[in-house]
């Protein structure tokens, strides 16, 4: 069996698959490094001492072989990574140089890659022989086109790591996977959830994608403002300073600054002029982005929705779609986001190969 692991700062989420991608057991870890954790995982829902990600785990797996699944019955963990950089561009089994890789792009994710890392040198510790697997967030969009990921700034800054890389990388392999041999040729696929943005897959590959440098950019999303002038940018960071600059872009931005609210459920249901803008804001930059992303592709034969709301919201695939129907009458597809599946998947697929 294959045991998913996404290592955030104060909690560890655990899937457990069987190799037919058949979903045995999930749960999680949370308040790591407080006075008392709390481990929800099969039978087990009670508080534990976890100071740290060495002793999540050892609860994780202590839970597992409390219900019948020892250390022994298991084939292989795979690890949800963050970022990859320019060098991590495709799942892999993870060795010395996958981890010095990981620490490498932690500049480009520092609140993600040092977690993803605790993670795997915790299991390293705890099961030693069991083979570990990396998946990233990034590695999708390895295919972009230089056009595509470069910003027109200075070299020595490009040089620098500047660039564009996109994110919400194993949602889009995902939706690939799941139209088999009738994938379309120009497929747009959105991700729409706290998290938002878009991917222009061609021929079953990323040619282009709404996040950027960081998972800022783009479209507007739950807390993010998406895209900015980088001088409007400047300009907060002078009124504010550059942490609290940063922290109202990425926390009290998007639909909370326009509408006064995260949740797009909440936000439809309120029906105030408030509420109807930050929807409509959030549905015409959808819209606008995808016009970018169908000229990076050369046309459009299908959407694919995917995500919180783009499984759960038929009013706004419609008003994202209503701006789109210039484009035509195309077929529009709803997938169930399942990251942890693909990185299992993507392991299986690596041991197997």
């Amino acid at each position: 069996m294959i045991l998913v692991v996404n290592a955030g700062s104060s909690s560890i989420k655990v899937a457990l698959f069987q190799p037919d991608l058949t979903e045995v057991m999930a749960g999680q870890v949370s308040g790591i490094g407080g006075p008392l954790a709390h481990i929800t995982l099969g039978t087990h829902d009670k508080d534990i001492a976890a100071p740290d990600h060495d002793a999540a785990l050892s609860a994780i797996l202590g839970s597992l072989s409390a219900q019948g699944i020892t250390a022994d019955t298991l084939t292989a963990a795979a690890h949800r990574v963050v970022h990859g950089g320019t060098s991590l561009v495709q799942p892999c089994r993870i060795t010395d140089d996958v981890i010095a890789g990981i620490e490498a792009a932690t500049p480009l994710a520092p609140l993600h890659n040092p977690n993803n890392l605790a993670g795997i040198r915790a299991l390293q510790k705890l099961a030693p022989d069991l083979p570990q697997y990396a998946s990233f967030g990034t590695a999708f969009h390895a295919t972009n086109p230089p056009v595509a990921t470069a910003y027109a700034i200075p070299k020595k800054d490009r040089d620098m790591g500047i660039r564009r890389y996109g994110f919400h990388g194993l949602s889009y392999a995902w939706i690939v996977t799941q139209f088999e041999d009738r994938l379309p040729d120009r497929l747009l696929a959105f991700h729409l959830g706290s998290g938002a943005s878009l991917c222009a897959i061609h021929k079953g590959k990323s040619v282009a994608t709404s996040m950027g440098y960081s998972p800022l950019d783009g479209l507007t999303m739950g807390t993010r403002s998406g895209a900015i002038d980088g001088m409007a940018v400047l300009r907060m960071a002078e009124i504010h300073g550059a942490a609290e600059a940063s922290r109202l872009l990425n926390k009290d931005s998007g639909l909370k600054g326009l509408g006064g609210a995260t949740d797009m459920r909440l936000l439809l249901a309120a029906d105030t002029d408030q509420a109807n803008f930050a929807v409509d804001h959030f549905c015409y930059w959808a819209a606008r982005h995808a016009g970018s992303a169908v000229v990076a592709m050369g046309g459009l034969d299908a959407v694919a929705f995917t995500g919180g709301i783009g499984q759960n919201s038929a009013d706004i695939r419609n008003r994202i779609m209503a701006h789109l129907a210039f484009l035509g009458d195309v077929p529009v597809h709803v997938i169930n986001a399942d990251e942890e599946r693909q990185i299992a998947l993507d392991a299986t697929s690596i041991a197997s190969a």
